[in-house]
């Protein structure tokens, strides 16, 4: 796991993972596959799941964001300090907004889908500046 901000930044290596995903609130009755589910996050309002775009179609959730899901490949510490400050203001500064979930490897991103490829520039942009 890499601690230090410079070498995260120069070996984030990020990969648009393919296809569309989307946050839902699941309600209890709905039985998602746990094989299915990017992310969840439990709230006082709810459950809340990332999920493939058209799993969320099937079941007839409705689609709270419409998103494109990006992997910094970079093993992260988690009390790694400004990678998070450093990839969301470069998206920041490109217009793109960017919801982010931390994994114990690796930092997910989820970008509007028409700005994905301008997510990815922005973000090999980044990881050039810092090698």
């Amino acid at each position: 796991m890499i601690r230090d901000l410079g070498q995260l930044l120069a070996q984030m290596e990020p990969v648009l993972n393919p296809g569309a995903y989307a946050f839902v609130l699941a309600p209890v009755e709905v039985q998602v596959p746990a094989d299915r589910i990017v992310a969840s996050v439990r709230e006082p309002e709810g459950l809340t799941l990332v999920i493939p775009e058209s799993l969320a179609q099937a079941l007839g959730l409705p689609v709270a964001y419409a998103c494109a899901w990006i992997t910094l490949t970079v093993h992260s510490d988690l009390e790694a300090v400004g990678l998070t400050a450093a990839f969301s203001g470069a998206l920041g500064e490109a217009g793109i907004s960017c919801n982010v979930i931390a994994g114990v490897h690796h930092d997910h991103l989820f970008v509007p889908i028409a700005q994905a490829r301008q997510a990815m520039d922005a973000l090999a942009r980044l990881q050039a500046s810092a090698r």
